[in-house]
């Protein structure tokens, strides 16, 4: 999970953390496919850990597309 922290001026309750209240200069996880929907908001919150890469798990798929062409090719 990415890492945030909340620099607004009060407290927030944010609904998708399960309506949690984050307090200012608090740090929180969210989930990675969510990240950018907070650090898009650079007067609340700032990046503090990105998402990890998810680059391997596509490199898992690129042998069998390949394979796939191959076969085609044949």
């Amino acid at each position: 999970m990415a890492r945030v922290r909340y620099i607004g001026p009060k407290p927030v309750s944010v609904p998708e953390l399960g309506g949690r209240n984050i307090e200012p200069d608090e740090l929180v996880e969210v989930p990675d496919e969510r990240y950018e929907g907070y650090v898009c908001q650079p007067l609340n919150w700032e990046g503090v850990e990105e998402p990890k890469d998810e680059k391997p798990s596509a490199k898992k798929s690129t042998p069998a597309a390949k394979s796939a062409a191959s076969s085609k090719e044949g």
